[in-house]
């Protein structure tokens, strides 16, 4: 499986999202989920409504993962409308591939799907029926309340020609072992998981 380091590989929280956590992250060839917003007029990297002046362009993100080779996947959360047309010509101009954006409104995702940005549907407990699967590369798998993904559930996706990506249950609060050893016979797939732990789950496998 690949890995997605949640908001850069951090050891201490208040790391999320930090060019050190990120470019750590890139370093050690993992890929990473990170998130993007717009404030006054620009894109920049933040989980939350952006505050203040000292914030990260996201345009460092991307040139950041171009620079260290397109590590992984990056895994672009939409966290506010209107977005795509920048962002488009952001990857481009940095000649990144390996990406995909999710977590998009479903309005707000017809203008990724038009330009053909690898973009991902999701399915949860809350979204059994994922929205505009037939178009989308890839399935977003989250669980929040449950560990309910079961590695046949992935492979249904994979089948149907998906790319898929699990968040692993300590993004949520709960210790990720079961799930992990549910997950076990996808290991030696291309399915990606999101998780704050890289080196432990390194450790499992």
């Amino acid at each position: 499986m690949i890995i997605l380091a949640h908001r850069g590989w951090w050891t201490d929280p208040s790391e999320k999202n930090s060019r050190l956590a990120i470019s750590k992250a890139f370093s050690a060839g993992f890929g990473v989920e990170t998130d993007v917003r717009d404030h006054n007029g620009e894109l920049v990297l933040s989980h939350d409504m952006p505050t203040g002046g000292d914030l990260t362009p996201f345009e460092w993100v991307v040139s950041s993962f171009a620079s260290a080779g397109q590590p992984g996947y990056l895994a672009i959360n939409i966290k506010a409308d209107g977005l795509h047309a920048p962002l488009i010509a952001m990857l481009a101009r940095h000649g990144v591939t390996r990406a995909f954006v999710f977590d998009m409104a479903v309005p707000d995702a017809v203008g990724y799907l038009k330009a053909r940005i690898p973009s991902f549907t999701r399915h949860s407990e809350m979204e059994p029926a994922p929205p505009f699967y037939e178009r989308a590369d890839g399935v977003w798998m989250d669980c929040f309340d449950t560990d309910w993904i079961a590695a046949s559930d992935v492979k249904t996706h994979l089948d149907a020609g998906k790319a898929v990506a699990l968040v692993s249950p300590e993004l949520h609060g709960r210790n990720p072992r079961s799930a992990w050893e549910a997950w076990a016979p996808l290991r030696d797939t291309d399915a990606m998981i999101c998780t704050d732990l890289p080196e432990q789950w390194l450790a499992s496998v």
